[in-house]
Formats: structure tokens, sequence, C-alpha cells
């Protein structure tokens, strides 16, 4: 659909299925577990990403914000993990949650753009990379049967 992926939101890499074909039981069959989603991939890649970018600003800085952007960006993939092996019900409210430190990861990082910490060009590619992510949860959780 869009550069970003949202079409491959719930794809998964042991199969071909697509999200166009909407048949989600069929993909559940394909999919060993949790890694083959493709939001989760994107967001456990994106957690030392941040982590990084986190751990070279001052003592401070690493405390007060830096400490709430890792822990809400860490928790977007492990709430994926936590809630796949539950039932459907509670693996939707996971990903509400997983939804929920999505926007909270763009709110500080926004946050740290406007402070100084981080520089335009990290914060636009954080920004589009949290949005893609936070549209993929978004049409997994819509879609989950």
């Amino acid at each position: 659909m869009n550069a970003g992926g949202v079409d491959k939101a719930c794809k998964s890499n042991a199969g071909s299925w697509t999200l166009e074909t909407r048949n989600w039981k069929r993909y559940n069959a394909y999919m060993k577990n949790f890694q083959d989603l493709d939001v989760y991939t994107r967001a456990s890649k994106l957690f030392p990403v941040v982590y990084k970018i986190v751990r070279s600003w001052k003592i401070v800085d690493q405390r007060e914000l830096g400490s709430q952007i890792i822990r809400a960006s860490n928790s977007i993939h492990a709430n994926i993990a936590e809630g796949y092996g539950k039932s459907s019900q509670d693996f939707k409210r996971y990903l509400g949650m997983a939804i929920g430190s999505c926007d909270e990861v763009r709110s500080h990082i926004k946050d740290s753009f406007n402070v100084g910490l981080v520089g335009k060009d990290v914060y636009e590619h954080l920004i589009n990379e949290y949005e893609i992510v936070g549209k993929q949860l978004m049409r997994l959780k819509q879609n989950w049967k």
C-alpha cells in the first residue's frame, strides 16, 4: 500500500500470505511464533537504536526523559511477545498496550527534539519508523481473529 510497509503489517516471514487476503486463520497457521510478525521485527530492531541514542546523552537526561523512552520502546515488542501465546482477546489487549507504548515513544522523541537532545534527522527517522510501527499494530489489532 505505502512505502511504510503497512501492507505487510501482519505478513509472515514463514509464508507468502499478505494482508489483502484477509484470511487470518490461514495466516495464523503459517506463523510459528511472534517473531514471524513484521511489526515485532521492526519494533525490536528500533529498540537498540533508541537505547544507544539515549546512552549518548548526559546522565541527567538519561535518568529523566531517557529512561522513559527506553522503557516505552522496549515495551512495544515485549507486549507483542507476551500477548502472542495468549487467547485472541488477550493478544488484542496486549497489542493495545503496545500501541500505547508506541505513542508514548513518539511523544518522548518529540520532547527530546524540542529540548535539543536529538537532531532533526534522528527525530524524523525515529518518528517515521514509529509511525509505521503504530500503523502496523493498529492493522494487526483490527484484523486479528
